[in-house]
């Protein structure tokens, strides 16, 4: 029996430089790779937020190599799962994706004890995150409301 396809997830912020950065490199680690992740920006910075790059070395996660990428109607057609973060209406909709808007504190300009919680949250959703998509591949006929 063939495995089946990979599920891709795609998170999206404005800058791309905090919220997805983080969202992105979680679901990475804790999916251990077995789920394809990508994220993006609508208008994307020059850098990742340091203090996000700082937060997450402090639980052992590494964005020192990550750069703010561009959203483009490619990426989100690619992905299973789109996961916005304050974008707003700039992205782009496709049938058959699953469109999730986590309402979540922009860590920009915080200090660190900020961003900590802001990633903790994070870790709490892509945690909840992990389990839908390993339950539709368990039910493959589920779908989110």
């Amino acid at each position: 029996m063939a495995d089946s396809p990979r599920t891709s997830v795609l998170f999206v912020c404005v800058h791309n430089a905090g919220r997805s950065q983080m969202a992105a490199a979680w679901l990475t680690h804790l999916s251990q790779g077995r789920i394809d992740v990508r994220s993006a920006g609508t208008l994307p910075a020059d850098q990742i937020n340091p203090r996000a790059v700082e937060a997450m070395h402090e639980i052992g996660i590494d964005l020192t190599s990550r750069t703010p990428q561009v959203l483009t109607q490619d990426v989100v057609q690619a992905s299973d799962y789109v996961i916005t973060m304050g974008c707003g209406d700039t992205c782009p909709v496709f049938p058959g994706k699953t469109y999730l808007d986590w309402q979540l504190d922009d860590p920009a300009g915080q200090d660190l004890s900020f961003v900590r919680r802001v990633r903790d949250d994070i870790k709490e959703r892509v945690e909840s995150l992990i389990v839908e998509i390993d339950l539709r591949h368990i039910s493959p006929g589920l779908s989110r409301c």
